[in-house]
């Protein structure tokens, strides 16, 4: 049987790349797309590419971001805008195939199986350019592992091809947490052990990482070694980015609301941190919950207010929970936001005047996610997350990305 065809087209510094084209006047300027930019601790969302030169990095504040780059031209986030043309990108796939599946704002695989694949890429490609202004990188390859690696491997507006002839010469050298879903923490587990590329989980034994990191071990060891064999999602509107959201199977079952809390404490810093660094707010909190006999149950309200504040999102999942009887242990948890808008749209001001703690609750959150951001998501974690350091181990921003939807259906 023939291989498929997946590609993996990744829109370049996007949310920077929109606000050029539609400003001709900053194109030829090192700008970068800011959340609270007219503040002094507003952070730095993306980048063009004459930024990049100067080592701007995305979550930075913008201060330091200006110390590199004193000519720094910062924009505010649209993410309206921003929606609109991730919208235009994926009509313009559809003529393609409609096996679409959305990997963020900016990304998607594509199955083009049946078409030559390098030619249809750098077709999409030139179309992207000409239709919208916006430049590409695509991956080429017979899974979506190495297609996404391939899209990652050269930038900006190139094609770059895996195939089963090269991907030993161009994947193997490369560092283990290229690999999707080898965050920090997997990278320093490995790294303990001797395994410091892909090419070293590759050739590892299989049992021995499966020992050594449970399920996961053999989840990497296949995505190493181009056998993933995962389907590309048929494309729905649904599938666009309308939420944000993370998931996780626990490490034992669930019996009281204690144990609920710890997971869910845990989910909803990593769901709030993505909205800060989307520079999002959500409205709607969904819940949901797979029992130890593999039934589901779900759960949905609506806050007062727009918000990214990881608080709001763990106090209103709790508040679900008292629909749950507990007559069966929870094995998994998800717990998604969705009704998203960008962070600075206006809201009706409080009459009985708590604004002012809401602004000192997120400026809270913005520095905790500049400590994060250098030493990694679990470097400040909330008492709660102590109780039970074996239940709450995971690292969810890095370990357990479900943004916008699972990789694994």
């Amino acid at each position: 049987m023939s291989d498929r065809v997946i590609l993996h087209s990744d829109l370049n510094g996007f949310y920077a790349a929109v606000e050029c084209f539609e400003n001709p006047k900053i194109r030829d300027l090192p700008v970068a797309v800011c959340g609270d930019a007219d503040q002094r601790h507003g952070i730095i969302l993306a980048k063009n590419e004459i930024a990049k030169k100067f080592k701007i990095k995305t979550g930075e504040v913008i201060w330091q971001a200006k110390q590199k780059c004193p000519d720094l031209v910062t924009v505010p986030a649209h993410f309206d805008k921003y929606q609109r043309y991730s919208q235009i990108v994926k009509d313009l796939y559809n003529n393609y195939t409609d096996q679409i599946e959305p990997f963020g704002i900016d990304e998607a695989w594509l199955d083009v199986t049946g078409r030559d694949g390098k030619k249809t890429a750098e077709e999409i490609r030139e179309r992207v350019k000409r239709e919208t202004g916006l430049t590409v990188s695509i991956g080429v390859s017979w899974n979506k592992i190495f297609a996404k690696l391939g899209s990652d491997l050269r930038k900006p507006d190139i094609v770059t091809e895996i195939s089963r002839k090269n991907f030993k010469q161009r994947i193997f050298p490369l560092p283990a947490n290229d690999l999707l879903y080898v965050g920090k923490a997997t990278k320093a587990k490995l790294g303990s052990f001797g395994i410091k590329t892909i090419g070293d989980i590759a050739n590892a034994d299989v049992a021995d990482l499966k020992l050594r990191l449970g399920k996961w071990g053999e989840v990497l060891w296949n995505f190493a070694n181009g056998f993933d064999l995962s389907p590309v999602a048929k494309y729905v509107d649904d599938n666009d980015v309308k939420s944000i959201g993370n998931s996780t199977t626990t490490m034992r079952d669930l019996k009281t609301l204690d144990d609920v809390l710890m997971i869910v404490t845990v989910l909803s810093e990593s769901v709030a941190a993505r909205l800060r660094e989307q520079w999002l707010k959500g409205q709607v909190v969904h819940l949901t919950v797979r029992d130890n006999e593999l039934v589901d149950w779900g759960k949905q309200t609506k806050i007062e207010k727009p918000s990214f504040l990881s608080e709001d999102i763990i106090k209103t999942s709790m508040e679900l929970f008292k629909f749950y009887d507990f007559s069966k242990p929870i094995r998994s948890i998800g717990v998604r936001m969705t009704n998203l808008s960008s962070a600075d749209t206006p809201v009706q001001l409080d009459l009985f005047g708590n604004d002012a703690e809401q602004k000192e609750a997120e400026s809270l959150e913005h520095t905790i996610d500049r400590i994060r951001s250098k030493h990694g998501h679990v470097a400040i974690k909330r008492g709660i997350e102590h109780v039970d350091k074996e239940l709450c181990g995971i690292d969810p921003k890095e370990e357990n990305t479900v943004f916008p939807t699972s990789y694994f259906k």
